[in-house]
């Protein structure tokens, strides 16, 4: 994992814009609506193709192939896991049910053309397993493809994976006696995955909202301490799917749900940190540009990252389409690069993707890529000024 030796390196959390007939045919699939398999992987292909040089053209450093070729971030995973079946149902998140009226509004607003993040769920029925890895051989196989008419301009490349604990939590378990045998099925399974990605020269980004975002889920009538245990399961599974791969490989990201809405029974960082800090990866990617979260930066000056690990600091939104100024983008990383005591262990991110079901991103295509250019220019502003004295 490359730091930011000269100047403060760019990069986002995963999933960007997907072109509107391709959500459409991801959205008609998980409906069960008939569609062509063929149709959905030329036009993954093709969407694949566009948003890698559109990646660099925006100024970022540390690029993925913005999960085209997915249906969401977590749920593509029906495709590739055995054992899933009948449906799911998830808790509606404390935060929302405090507000109805807003709940409501919510609901109205719902594109009609999008992958549900909250219906089609499914359950563990059977044994969990991987099954063929075909799918992500070729995700990986592509997206190496693409790269190759780009060499030299840009430092990185990662693909994302979720965390066993989101799937745990959102595919409900039919099947395993206790959780414990459930998330070490799941750890078991997608280590295939991760050790793919890995193996192609990629780094890992594991998407673990879980390890925050449960608490006012699934975990909403339970007491903290009962959380934080989850937490600790998730991540020792963690640390077991990862063996044998060089932490500074991988990264991984946590947050409060991406939806605009109240947040105001969002666990604290402090609480969870302790926890989410026993992972043994490189760097973490935490959001701190969002009105309920960025404050707690300063967390991190109490409760310091390992020192050859990195901080990817969200400094955009990706749940409005304000366009960040360039110097708010600044002041934000260098505020994390005080924090941190190190501005070489610091990049600049997003707080989390900008279409993680495809069709439920808040933010339209060419906001999300003004944000972007943005977040560049204010990367370069901070690094004028992190960098100018060493």
């Amino acid at each position: 994992m490359k730091r930011s030796e000269t100047r403060i390196y760019t990069t986002h959390t995963g999933s960007l814009p997907r072109p509107r007939a391709l959500t459409r045919l991801y959205a008609r699939r998980v409906r069960g609506e008939p569609v062509d398999e063929r149709e959905i992987e030329a036009a993954g292909r093709a969407a694949l193709r566009a948003v890698v040089p559109q990646q660099i053209a925006c100024g970022l450093d540390i690029i993925n192939n913005g999960e085209q070729q997915r249906e969401s971030f977590v749920l593509y995973l029906r495709h590739r896991l055995t054992g899933l079946g009948d449906e799911s149902q998830r808790p509606v998140w404390q935060d929302l049910k405090s507000y109805p009226d807003y709940q409501e509004a919510l609901r109205e607003a719902a594109p009609a053309e999008a992958v549900s993040h909250t219906s089609h769920l499914p359950a563990a029925i059977g044994e969990v397993t991987y099954g063929d890895t075909t799918a992500i051989e070729a995700e990986c196989d592509d997206f190496a493809a693409t790269l190759d008419a780009q060499k030299g301009r840009y430092a990185e490349a990662f693909m994302t994976a979720p965390s066993p604990g989101i799937i745990g939590s959102i595919v409900e378990n039919r099947f395993y006696d206790t959780e414990d045998a459930y998330l070490a099925a799941l750890g078991k399974a997608l280590a295939v995955e991760y050790r793919a990605i890995v193996a192609h020269g990629f780094l890992l980004q594991l998407d673990c909202p879980d390890l925050a975002l449960e608490r006012h889920g699934l975990y909403q009538d339970r007491p903290l301490s009962d959380f934080l245990g989850f937490c600790e399961r998730v991540v020792a599974t963690i640390n077991a799917a990862l063996e044998g791969i060089p932490r500074d490989r991988v990264r991984l990201h946590v947050c409060w749900g991406n939806y605009e809405g109240p947040h105001d029974a969002d666990v604290p960082l402090a609480e969870i940190l302790p926890v989410i800090m026993k992972a043994r990866v490189g760097g973490f990617v935490l959001p701190f540009a969002n009105p309920r979260h960025a404050h707690e930066i300063g967390v991190l000056a109490r409760m310091p990252l390992a020192d050859d690990q990195l901080l990817v600091a969200g400094v955009l939104d990706t749940t409005t389409n304000f366009v960040e100024h360039p110097e708010l983008v600044a002041e934000r990383l260098e505020r994390a690069a005080r924090v941190v005591g190190d501005p070489t262990r610091v990049m600049a991110g997003t707080d989390c993707g900008f279409d993680t079901s495809a069709g439920r991103g808040r933010v339209a295509g060419d906001v999300a890529w003004a944000k972007l250019r943005a977040m560049a220019e204010g990367a370069r502003i901070a690094s004028g000024r992190l960098f100018a004295a060493r």
